[in-house]
């Protein structure tokens, strides 16, 4: 993991490796490319990402249920108007 940072984005991915490993942890074995040809088959891929997003909405939304918006602190010094 690493370290924690004030993002904007947040960017989630499975990758090859992921797959590799998911599938070895199930007992099989996968070579990279039986890996890129399961992802492209049937559109796996595209289905895996509508997945993931559907998570992370249904994340976020819980989450702001819970504990409600986060604060944000004001800087005291004002910005000044460029003219």
């Amino acid at each position: 993991m690493t370290e924690k940072k004030k993002r904007e984005k947040v960017t989630a991915e499975i990758t090859l490796a992921h797959l590799v490993e998911f599938a070895q942890e199930s007992g099989m074995r996968l070579s990279r490319e039986e890996a890129v040809a399961f992802f492209n088959q049937n559109g796996r891929a595209y289905a895996m990402w509508k997945e993931m997003m559907q998570a992370a909405e249904q994340y976020i939304k819980n989450t702001l249920k819970q504990c409600g918006p986060v604060a944000v602190e004001r800087s005291s010094e004002r910005r000044r108007m460029v003219v």
